[in-house]
């Protein structure tokens, strides 16, 4: 059998962190106005739960949708609002105007992007897919519209395991992309034949294991909740594998008080919520020459602000359009998703939690 040259994924450089600073007065006023352009427009917050706590309580507070990406699609597909407003990062945007073309999409910024997108150029990946045309493409839904509408099969890390469990027991050998940690977690997990893109997201990918291993011994009550993007060896000390939804789901049912939880901290606003008397650690992401214990946070997420948000519903800009064909081809394959998941109960994968 020939090796396999695979695709070098390239190197990507986070932006600066910047998150939004409000004094109480100036929220407030910001608030009331969104508030009253979503009603003259007819429009819905679809947050994710890596924006801040302003974003999410007020998508909370005005019917709309705080969750991981594939709930924002379920809703957003769902709602009967004429303007989608979509906080979170670019490809939540375009998965929103997949699947409404009929809507009207705004983002506060479309310069909010995300590593993995970035890591999968569309013109590269469709060319490794045309080397290995016997097998079945799956990417995750943090890629490209273009990248979609190259797939068979679109992914969220809570249903990824159960879709590719599913199309091994058919005998397929699978092309994912772009993740390769996660990738590689579903590869263990399904015992799949899985050609892997050797993408990474930059905040899953800094969690240490070794300095895990240290914080689980100075807490030793603690349950450790990782999600599935993070390396190997990190996943290996997890109580609880899973996306941001089922991690917030094993928070607010497992019995200990105290977790450490390996995932973008802006999760902790919701955990915080549904487990009011519990306590929550952000697992290190300090190594060698590191300048803090711990940094994880998106800054693509962060992008999202109040002020931003008031501003795209003032001017009418940042709305995200897709052309044809690649809208028609890719929610094939996040349609595919959808229906999978809508006949599936998908739950934590727990391994010896407390």
């Amino acid at each position: 059998m020939p090796l396999i040259q695979m695709p070098k994924a390239p190197n990507i450089i986070a932006p600066p962190m910047v998150e939004e600073q409000l004094t109480d007065s100036v929220r407030a006023t910001l608030i009331a106005r969104i508030k009253q352009l979503m009603l003259q427009q007819n429009a819905v917050l679809v947050a994710h739960y890596y924006t801040s706590a302003d974003i999410q309580d007020l998508a909370e507070e005005t019917g709309g949708c705080v969750s991981d990406s594939l709930e924002m699609a379920r809703f957003g597909h769902a709602h009967a609002a004429r303007t989608l407003i979509v906080a979170g990062v670019k490809f939540m945007g375009e998965t929103a105007k997949i699947l409404n073309p009929e809507k009207r999409v705004l983002m506060p910024d479309l310069q909010a992007n995300c590593s993995l997108d970035l890591a999968c150029p569309a013109d590269e990946f469709s060319a490794f897919c045309d080397q290995h045309p016997e097998r079945v493409v799956v990417v995750y839904a943090n890629t490209s519209a273009a990248v979609k509408a190259r797939a068979d099969w679109v992914v969220t890390s809570g249903t990824a395991v159960k879709i590719v469990e599913h199309l091994h027991k058919q005998g397929k050998k699978i092309l994912w992309a772009p993740d390769k940690y996660l990738g590689d977690y579903v590869q263990k997990t399904t015992g799949a034949d899985m050609l892997l893109w050797q993408g990474a997201c930059v905040v899953h990918e800094t969690f240490k294991a070794e300095a895990l291993q240290k914080m689980k011994l100075a807490y030793p009550d603690a349950a450790v909740l990782v999600h599935p993007e993070s390396p190997a060896a990190v996943i290996a000390l997890a109580d609880v594998v899973g996306s941001t939804t089922q991690l917030i789901r094993a928070a607010q049912t497992l019995p200990n008080q105290t977790f450490i939880v390996a995932t973008d901290n802006g999760i902790f606003h919701k955990m915080q919520a549904v487990a009011p008397g519990k306590t929550f650690l952000e697992a290190p992401t300090a190594g060698t020459g590191a300048t803090c214990i711990s940094c994880a946070h998106c800054p693509w997420m962060a992008m999202n602000g109040l002020q931003k948000l008031a501003q795209v519903l003032e001017s009418g800009d940042n709305e995200i359009h897709i052309t044809e064909p690649v809208r028609s081809r890719a929610v094939r394959s996040i349609q595919r998703m959808l229906d999978f998941a809508a006949e599936q109960q998908i739950a934590p994968r727990m391994r010896g939690a407390a």
